[in-house]
């Protein structure tokens, strides 16, 4: 980041170089060759080049404007310096709403931006402060452009810069064609925009990305009532199909009976998938995503039990698993019952529904309960405590702690339990009996009680204060998060009324995030748009930058959609950061528009002069960038799909920003000095008005 700023400096300074100085300050002809190549020259040690005038340009320059380094440095930056400050302004506050967000949003907004507002302040003061008494000192006095020699390099950079100067008049003859016919270039602009809104409306969304975080669940649910044995046959059917068939992907698998993130019963297991380093593992097939869902089909064909396998979240906090979680609310009192029967139709509709997978219940089946009805007006006719009675049958068959007592010096806890083999079966209550209150007398348990089994449920949960019951799935492979969360609400919106549906974990803060990325965009729209108005103190120049934000963000979309990423808050972060790249490449042009004016040009004239001066800074530096982020764009592994969400947005919005905006800002500058009535040349200084005749 630190480059995109100091460049500028070195090739203003070495644009003033002039040419009947010879390289003779301690450096041969090869050293000279290497001092410019690390400044810059063919932009790959410095990773940013930014040039301000083509090969030829900087020729002129020389002949015309010779001075020492020292006064060249200086020249450079009272040139520069303007430009300078207003990007780094331009890209500090574009970043800095992120990090007034709260929420889990605004954990991961604030890394990005007190990170990058940080980094633009330490490159200002380099690029004001070290980079100029550098090249003052570095930089040997020369034509670094010549290359007169016949070395590989010396030939491929005549050859280069020969390429380039033809490309430049292209682009000047493009950049004056583009002026000339703004209707058709507004109609353009227009199209442009319309793509980008059907591009956002299009794009599903998302929250966090899929990562490889090296671990595989497996979830056993077994039919209400099932015992412990079966349940364990099922965790052996899994396992057996991952030391099968996932050999070489997995460490082991660890099975536990009666419990799952549903709860605990004999019903519930899970199994825990440890994966081998990816190093071992490489390619997507191999991925845990890959894994777990290919688990899942061929799981799902044992009859005997609901097994899923799934990935956890990058984020473990937000939840167990990836996909959406959801609470289906009693909103309408309708009772446990008719809430368990709308949740069983939702089920239903989703396993026919080709968006979704592996939807399923997060809590423990209604099981059969056996229950103890006891007739009060008896117990009181038999002289029997209500208390007395509550706390017997609980003892019994519950346990309860009596007191402490010491065994060979350590405190040990007492309960009272009955014995096994009289605690399992319903009959066996009959063998309780409860004392009177008159101490002697005992009162068996079936001449004051009935029993009754019935269909209860194992838990109850509530949200926000009202019954609910929870269920996660995934959308199927290929669609987003978002696409599935709509899917599951026009589902629930066939239910019978008295339910509501409400998002919570991972999808509650993608709702959130959601509703505020437009709320982001405006507001650093907005910044940018004060920050420049008050350091140009003019409104003409921030919109003229400002309409340039809507050529990155198309690209950053479609290079978002065309790899099939969803919009999520990584993506988010790569649009941000196009819409800083696209404002500083504007203001590269912009302010050298608004000098030109200044000095008396034409309006015209001044934006065709900087658009053909600041073409091949802007075309380094953006496509040094570009290069600096095509890692993330193609990076695999664990952390990959945060990677990718912003590296291929800001390729695809730094792309599209560069060569749209070379021959559109022009056209903003023109256009806005025309709407303004500013079009007109400053007088120059110290000329006189012509007397009228």
């Amino acid at each position: 980041m630190v480059e995109l700023v100091d460049d500028d400096v070195v090739e203003g300074v070495r644009g003033e170089l002039p040419k009947m100085l010879q390289p003779a300050q301690g450096l041969d002809r090869r050293e000279h060759d290497f001092c410019m190549r690390v400044f810059g020259v063919t932009g790959v040690v410095a990773k940013s080049s930014l040039r301000s005038n083509p090969s030829k340009g900087v020729e002129r320059l020389i002949q015309e404007d010779g001075c020492p380094p020292k006064e060249a440095a200086r020249r450079s930056m009272d040139e520069i310096s303007g430009a300078l400050i207003a990007i780094a302004v331009v890209l500090a506050a574009v970043f800095l709403p992120m990090a007034f967000f709260g929420g889990s949003t605004g954990v991961i907004y604030r890394q990005f931006s007190l990170t990058i507002v940080s980094a633009m302040a330490l490159s200002v003061l380099v690029a004001l402060i070290l980079t100029p008494a550098l090249c003052a000192t570095i930089l040997p006095p020369g034509d670094p452009l010549k290359h007169e020699g016949n070395s590989p390099f010396d030939r491929f950079f005549r050859w280069f810069n020969d390429r380039f100067d033809r490309a430049r008049v292209t682009h000047e003859r493009g950049v004056r064609s583009t002026i000339g016919g703004v209707k058709g270039a507004a109609a353009v602009y227009l199209v442009i925009i319309a793509v980008m809104g059907l591009l956002f409306w299009r794009l599903p969304s998302g929250f966090l990305p899929d990562e490889d975080t090296g671990a595989v669940f497996t979830l056993v649910a077994e039919p209400s009532g099932a015992t412990l044995p079966r349940t364990d046959a099922a965790l052996d059917y899994a396992r057996q199909y991952f030391e099968k068939n996932e050999a070489k992907n997995i460490e082991g698998v660890f099975t536990v009976g009666g419990f799952s993130f549903a709860g605990q019963g004999q019903n519930a297991g899970i199994a825990f998938l440890p994966l081998k380093p990816f190093d071992e593992r490489s390619g997507k097939a191999n991925s845990s995503k890959a894994i777990a869902d290919r688990a899942t089909g061929t799981l799902s064909q044992y009859r005997d039990a609901l097994i899923i396998s799934f990935i956890p979240p990058a984020a473990l906090e937000l939840g167990n698993a990836t996909g959406f979680d959801l609470q289906l609310v009693d909103t309408g009192n309708i009772g446990h019952a008719k809430l368990v029967e709308a949740r069983n139709q939702l089920l239903g509709m989703a396993m026919q529904d080709k968006r979704i997978v592996g939807v399923r219940p997060v809590s423990l089946e209604d099981a059969p309960q056996l229950s103890v009805d006891v007739d009060q007006d008896k117990a009181r006719a038999l002289g029997l405590d209500l208390g007395q009675i509550n706390q017997t049958i609980s003892s019994a068959w519950g346990g309860s702690y009596i007191n402490d007592f010491i065994d060979r010096g350590r405190v040990k806890r007492v309960y009272v339990q009955a014995d096994e083999p009289y605690r399992q079966r319903p009959e066996d209550v009959q063998d309780l009996y409860v004392r009177g209150g008159d101490g002697k007398s005992m009162a068996p348990f079936t001449s004051f009680s009935s029993l009754k089994w019935a269909n209860a449920p194992v838990q109850l949960s509530r949200y926000n204060g009202l019954p609910s019951l929870e269920l996660q799935g995934s959308p199927a492979p290929g669609v987003s998060t978002g696409t599935a969360m709509k899917a599951m609400q026009e589902m629930q919106a066939k239910l019978p009324p008295g339910t509501a549906l409400q998002w919570t974990g991972l999808s509650y803060e993608e709702q959130r995030s959601s509703g505020q990325a437009p709320a982001l965009y405006g507001l650093s729209i907005l910044i940018v748009f004060l920050c420049l108005a008050a350091l140009y103190e003019s409104w003409t120049i921030p919109l003229a930058v400002i309409l340039v934000v809507p050529l990155g963000i198309v690209g950053a979309l479609l290079g978002a959609r065309l790899t099939g990423l969803d919009n999520n808050i990584y993506l988010q972060v790569g649009l941000i950061t196009t819409m800083g790249l696209a404002s500083k490449n504007a203001i590269l042009i912009v302010e050298f528009a608004e000098e030109r004016m200044r000095a008396g040009a034409s309006c015209i004239e001044s934006a065709v002069e900087a658009a053909r001066l600041r073409l091949r800074p802007i075309i380094m530096t953006s496509l040094a960038f570009v290069f600096g982020v095509l890692p993330l764009a193609i990076a695999s592994g664990p952390g990959a799909g945060s990677q990718n969400a912003i590296g291929r947005a800001v390729v695809g919005g730094t792309l599209t920003a560069t060569f749209l905006a070379i021959f559109f800002v022009p056209l903003f500058f023109v256009s806005v000095k025309r709407c303004f009535r500013l079009d007109k040349p400053a007088p120059l200084a110290g000329a006189r008005p012509v007397p009228a005749e």
